[in-house]
């Protein structure tokens, strides 16, 4: 009799449990897809000699993007968002083909990057025919907020503001009057020699220009590595107090290897495509890297809980910490997020039209700066960071 009772329970346990397995199976999802979800893509150099500059945005907007899910940062979102990444090689060749993959997936509302001004300016005609919204953590170049794309927004200093500083720091801090203004022929590089040069004058300097362009491993340039003892020996006859060169860090480690080799004694400043540790692994020896400057329309963090939070949450997603354009990257992505949750609110249609219109009037708290845009798209502020590579590493010395 014991017996049969038991199995008797068995059976109806059974009979119970099975129903609750499928109803639980069956709801879960049902409910997970009455949320609409929408794709945050980034793009930016993953490959290639400037690859540490993408993956540092890199995993900023996945944390972003998994910080929201978990309603960390925005509280329980009526949507879902997933994470989609392109490798551009910051190449303005390779660019175009990204974007159109990109505007082609419906279910992408908006793109962190492109990260390059170059590869902005390929990008961005087919991101603006089809208003997608972008979101650059780095690209600089002036020209990119003129060219009338509705669709493009930036959530640090251009060049326009960069250069001028750069100069003044320059002339006026470090009394530094004969110059040589070096740009590696990129849009990035160019542009940012061209506005030091042109304010440095300004200010009373002697200045001469040349150009060293970049090599093909470093982004898109055709120049051969062998270049640079023939550059580093008109540096070096030219005897200039500063050179300042408009370009990236994986060329001008190979300058500074060489001008170090020429016997230059003169100082080296450069922009925030040189401001990486990997200048310093990249320079032989790593030594002639010492003393360079370098200056960044971004910010350090880790100096409040907010941005401790940020940081200790990039170093477990990235296994290392976060570096130049990372915060940038975060707040990019979570004013997306922001602009995203305030269209929810206000039960306006989420589409990418509707994002583009509501990022020219969203006001985001991120972490580096209180994020908003002008509208031709540039950030509002004009903060310049000053950086010296010391011991072997960035220390930042304050405000220009």
């Amino acid at each position: 009799m014991f017996k049969s009772r038991t199995k008797r329970f068995a059976a109806l346990l059974a009979a119970v449990a099975v129903p609750a397995v499928s109803l639980a199976a069956i709801t879960a999802p049902a409910t997970a897809a009455s949320m609409p979800n929408y794709v945050i893509a980034f793009e930016g150099p993953l490959s290639g000699g400037n690859q540490q500059l993408g993956e540092n945005v890199l995993y900023a907007v996945e944390l972003a993007i998994d910080q929201a899910n978990a309603g960390t940062t925005f509280g329980k979102l009526p949507f879902t968002l997933s994470f989609l990444k392109k490798d551009d090689q910051g190449s303005p060749t390779i660019s175009p083909t990204d974007a159109q993959e990109l505007v082609s997936n419906p279910n992408v509302i908006a793109v962190v990057g492109p990260m390059f001004s170059g590869a902005t300016k390929a990008a961005e005609p087919t991101f603006s025919a089809h208003n997608l919204a972008t979101v650059s953590p780095s690209a600089t170049n002036p020209a990119l907020a003129t060219s009338g794309w509705h669709n493009f927004f930036r959530d640090v200093a251009g060049d326009n503001i960069q250069g001028p500083a750069d100069a003044n720091y320059v002339v006026k801090k470090l009394k530094d009057t004969n110059l040589m203004v070096v740009s590696d022929a990129s849009t990035y590089g160019a542009g940012l020699a061209s506005s030091f040069a042109s304010q440095a004058k300004t200010d009373g300097a002697k200045v001469t220009t040349e150009t060293f362009p970049g090599t093909a491993q470093c982004s898109d340039g055709t120049a051969s590595p062998t270049q640079y003892p023939d550059d580093a020996a008109t540096v070096a006859s030219a005897k200039p107090q500063l050179v300042f060169y408009g370009g990236y860090y994986c060329d001008l480690g190979l300058l500074l290897g060489a001008l170090h080799k020429a016997g230059y004694q003169g100082k080296v400043m450069s922009g925030d495509g040189s401001e990486s540790n990997a200048l310093v692994s990249g320079t032989n020896p790593p030594s002639a890297a010492n003393g360079v400057y370098a200056s960044c329309p971004c910010a350090v963090v880790g100096n409040t809980m907010t941005d401790k939070a940020f940081s200790s949450g990039f170093s477990k997603l990235a296994h290392f910490a976060p570096a130049i354009y990372s915060p940038e990257g975060y707040d990019a992505t979570n004013v997306i997020i922001d602009a995203l949750k305030i269209l929810a609110s206000n039960k306006t249609m989420i589409d990418r039209i509707n994002l583009v219109n509501q990022l020219h009037k969203t006001t985001y708290a991120g972490i580096t700066k209180t994020v908003s845009f002008q509208s031709d798209g540039n950030i509002n502020g004009s903060a310049i960071y000053v950086y010296q590579v010391q011991s072997g590493k960035f220390v930042e010395l304050g405000l220009e």
